[in-house]
């Protein structure tokens, strides 16, 4: 039997120490194997070994009772020498992105812009030999311009004056766009214009025969948008201190002693003291086409036709007279040499035996017509009209189309693509001058249509003149032939401008639009006469002597029983006629002005 060995292990167990270890002895040197040597580090750290399961998570915050030598560890940690050069090294890549960003941002605004500029210049072409800052002052100035292009529907007018004057200034100064301008010899190069005695003086126009006509055409078409914008501005003053347009009737001055307030939200009214003429007046660009040298004939007669308009608005009827009467020269002094006695010039009724007939001629008669007709000059407007339809009846008919090309090939269409794209179209040629004889096309025949709503309206309206006393007042409201005659002529024109409308080409939009417009015109004109024959109608109760008919009247005569019995119920069956008509022709005109935006000229980018 062994012996008991419990003995000997306590005699081990009593061998070790009974004391703690003595802690304040150093303890033997580590070796560190998870960081850097001492030299690398920012702070000085614990000697112990940093092992990741040794520390709380990056996530969770240290306590704030935590020893200041733990918050060292971490900053030593996040300090060293590869972090710091990893920091440099994104500080640097995230310079370079923001600069590489900066210039791709850069390059893309470069792009939208000369996009932009490509698309503006498509859509208002603007002659090459221009510079650049002044096709786009002239585009600013044509896009301000529309009516779309302020969300409220109101034309800055000033903006787009100022837009206009400025490339006007630089078109004229030889130092930009007007090199090679020559002004004609004269006292302070100013000319009275002959017939204008209510304006007075104006600047005398340029010679502009030595620019090409792609220049003129420009420099015409700039006069013309800063006429139309003074037109707008001629009855406004412009505040020098605060530089804010205002109408006339706001200012505060003693030309204007009751002056009317300002709308609500708006600035305060301007001094007289302080106000100056908002713009120029339309005289002084008018007048200027009409002085110039280089224009074509019907530029020129454009300008007289328009300003004569302008006059009439503005009350100087005898001043619009003779302005149509110039514009009537112009039209006579193109004509080929040898063409005499074909408009009298006193009456302007186009002569029967006219060998010779352009279409700046008929264009000056009809607007001279129309003056007349406006002024209540019913007997000298009549004959021109009639003289005017007679001699665009007269006309020859267009020449035979030639065949229609073949279609493409998908090689040409796509280089066609891609070469209106790349390029750059150019101007577009000149339009005819109206110094040649005019030809019947469609567009033709849409104008005789409207010449005839004239016939038919003056000869409605001077019916209500004849019936006025001393005749009795039961035969002034009965129909006379004049108003028959008048609605008749309205008749045709409506079906004259609908038929033309409807067979015309698609293609041919501005005869279209003229069309659209007699068609319109016809329509309104049609429903005012027979809804004014129905009011007289019920109006007029017919006596024993109006049912057996009374002598014949001193125009075209009275109406006899038979006539008198048939007008019973004929107007409120034609105005029945007259809605219904209404309503298809409003259904075409609608479609007519969808399918017009859609045909609207341009190409790729929605250009046009």
């Amino acid at each position: 039997m062994l012996p008991p060995r419990l003995s000997i292990a306590r005699i081990i167990l009593n061998r070790r120490p009974l004391r703690p270890p003595n802690l304040k002895c150093n303890p033997p040197g580590l070796r560190l194997f998870t960081q850097n040597s001492q030299l690398l580090l920012v702070s000085r750290t614990s000697p112990r070994p940093e092992l990741p399961y040794l520390y709380v998570s990056s996530g969770s915050p240290f306590p704030r009772t935590a020893p200041s030598t733990q918050y060292q560890g971490r900053l030593a940690r996040y300090l060293t020498t590869e972090k710091k050069q990893r920091i440099k090294t994104e500080a640097k890549l995230t310079v370079k992105y923001i600069f590489y960003f900066h210039i791709i941002a850069g390059f893309a605004l470069a792009l939208v812009w000369l996009v932009s500029v490509q698309i503006k210049e498509r859509r208002y072409q603007t002659p090459p030999e221009w510079s650049f800052r002044t096709r786009n002052i002239y585009r600013t100035a044509r896009i301000m311009s529309e009516p779309n292009f302020n969300p409220s529907g109101v034309t800055e007018w000033p903006q787009v004056g100022n837009n206009y004057w400025v490339a006007l200034s630089r078109l004229e100064d030889p130092s930009v766009d007007g090199k090679d301008l020559q002004i004609p010899p004269g006292d302070d190069h100013r000319v009275y214009v002959v017939g204008i005695n209510a304006l007075g003086f104006t600047r005398n126009g340029l010679d502009l025969l030595s620019k090409s006509e792609e220049w003129r055409r420009g420099y015409y078409s700039v006069l013309m948008g800063a006429a139309r914008a003074a037109e707008h501005l001629d009855e406004e003053v412009r505040d020098t201190k605060r530089n804010i347009t205002f109408p006339k009737e706001h200012m505060i001055g003693p030309s204007n002693p009751r002056p009317k307030p300002v709308p609500h939200g708006a600035a305060s009214p301007p001094l007289e003291e302080n106000c100056v003429p908002a713009s120029e007046s339309p005289h002084t660009f008018y007048t200027k086409i009409l002085t110039s040298t280089g224009f074509s004939t019907r530029q020129r007669l454009d300008a007289a036709l328009v300003y004569a308009d302008w006059l009439e608005f503005k009350g100087l009827h005898e001043t619009a007279e003779e302005m149509y009467d110039w514009g009537l020269d112009i039209a006579m002094g193109a004509l080929p040499v040898g063409v005499n006695n074909v408009v009298d010039t006193q009456t302007g009724i186009i002569s029967n035996n006219a060998a010779y007939v352009s279409n700046n001629l008929l264009k000056a008669t009809t607007a001279m017509a129309i003056h007349h007709a406006r002024n209540g000059n019913l007997t000298a407007a009549l004959p021109i009209f009639l003289s005017v339809l007679r001699a665009k009846k007269q006309l020859s008919l267009p020449p035979i189309p030639d065949a229609p090309k073949a279609e493409p090939t998908t090689m040409e269409w796509v280089m066609s693509l891609a070469k209106s794209i790349l390029l750059t179209p150019p101007y577009p040629p000149p339009p005819p001058s109206g110094d040649e004889a005019p030809i019947r096309t469609p567009e033709a025949v849409c104008e005789e249509a409207a010449v005839m709503a004239h016939v038919g309206e003056i000869l409605f309206a001077s019916s209500n003149e004849d019936s006025k006393p001393p005749m009795k007042e039961s035969k002034s409201r009965s129909t006379s032939r004049k108003q028959k005659s008048g609605l008749s002529w309205t008749r045709d024109a409506v079906d004259v401008s609908e038929s033309t409308l409807t067979s015309m080409d698609a293609a041919d939009l501005d005869g279209r639009q003229t069309c659209a417009e007699c068609l319109r015109t016809g329509m309104d004109n049609w429903s005012a006469m027979v809804r004014k024959m129905v009011r007289d109608q019920q109006r007029f109760v017919p006596t024993k002597e109006d049912k057996v008919g009374n002598g014949r009247g001193w125009f075209w005569g009275g109406e006899s029983t038979e006539e008198a019995e048939e007008d019973e119920g004929r107007w409120e069956r034609e105005l029945q006629l007259v809605d219904e008509r209404m309503g298809s022709v409003q259904r075409l005109l609608e479609n007519e002005e969808e399918s017009r935006k859609q045909r609207k000229p341009g190409g790729w980018l929605g250009l046009g």
